[in-house]
């Protein structure tokens, strides 16, 4: 089977499970449970676990690696999201049973602009080699900044993509249900909700301008970088049910993250000199994010 043939028929999979996912299993709008974050999160992670000894026994070893390292990659900066997703939430004033809504679609519009970036990174790299020093070294400057910079907070009021919307859209004055789009006297209006979608599909955007620079540290296969992205993303949305409270306690993840992302990056302005094995950059990154989390939770336990 070829790439392009295997990319074709994995997407018809994702698409088939997110009309699943919206059509059946969440067809009703509700409030998502810790219990059932829980089971939807562990049915991801079993997926992409399945998913990966797949890509074993087609392709080999070395591929899973690389789909593994890339996968707890991805899902370790899209830990920044959660933070950002429930401060969007609350700024809009969105009810929990419609969280999950906005989530669904701007998971799918993330889907197709990060396919877009894999494929544009991917044409760059192979015809502008030295574009990899250009991506290593706004990780590392990425990662410093990180490091160094506090915790700021989030304004979605001052999001562009937002503020053109309010232009161009009439917007109903209060939420319409999980509406999108309205009509009244003929007229078609755009409801609140939407300006909420616009927020999670521009703020993944700006995360994906470093995630992804980021698994092409790990490799550069279009196949593998497609679906490690494509399997932390799916979920994320249970992510954010699972961590939305307590994402504040982590507080030396982002560091953690800061470092992950300038090893990444100097891992890509080596690559000509040395190449780091996958394995090794495995446990590096495994390595750093276990120790953030266990400095984080005793930092916890000893303030309570």
């Amino acid at each position: 089977m070829s790439a392009l043939s295997a990319l074709a028929l994995f997407t018809l999979f994702v698409l088939f499970l997110l009309t699943l996912d919206l059509g059946v299993f969440q067809r009703q709008p509700h409030r998502l449970s810790f219990r059932e974050a829980a089971a939807w999160y562990a049915f991801w992670v079993a997926l992409s676990i399945v998913f990966n000894l797949g890509i074993y026994f087609w392709r080999g070893g070395q591929p899973a690696l690389e789909f593994l390292t890339g996968y707890i990659l991805e899902v370790s900066l899209s830990m920044d999201n959660v933070f950002v997703f429930a401060v969007i939430f609350a700024f809009m004033g969105v009810r929990a049973e419609f969280q999950h809504r906005v989530l669904f679609w701007g998971i799918v519009g993330a889907l197709v602009m990060r396919a877009a970036f894999i494929a544009a990174g991917v044409v760059l790299i192979s015809r502008f080699h030295w574009v990899l020093y250009i991506l290593g070294a706004f990780l590392v400057i990425t990662g410093v900044k990180l490091f160094r910079e506090k915790p700021g907070e989030f304004h979605p009021e001052r999001n562009p993509v937002m503020r053109l919307a309010r232009r161009i859209f009439p917007i109903t004055p209060d939420y319409e249900g999980a509406a999108f789009f309205v009509r009244r006297e003929g007229r078609r209006l755009a409801t609140p909700l939407l300006l909420v979608l616009l927020l999670v599909e521009t703020t993944d955007v700006l995360f994906a301008v470093d995630s992804i620079p980021a698994v092409f540290s790990v490799t550069l296969d279009p196949f593998i970088v497609y679906t490690s992205n494509v399997f932390a993303i799916l979920g994320l949305r249970s992510l954010y049910f699972l961590l939305a409270g307590a994402i504040r306690k982590f507080r030396y993840l982002r560091p953690g993250l800061a470092l992950v992302l300038v090893f990444v990056g100097a891992k890509m302005l080596v690559a000509d000199f040395y190449k780091i094995p996958v394995l090794v950059s495995l446990g590096v990154i495994t390595t750093i994010l276990l120790m953030a989390v266990l400095a984080s939770l005793r930092s916890e336990s000893h303030q309570s």
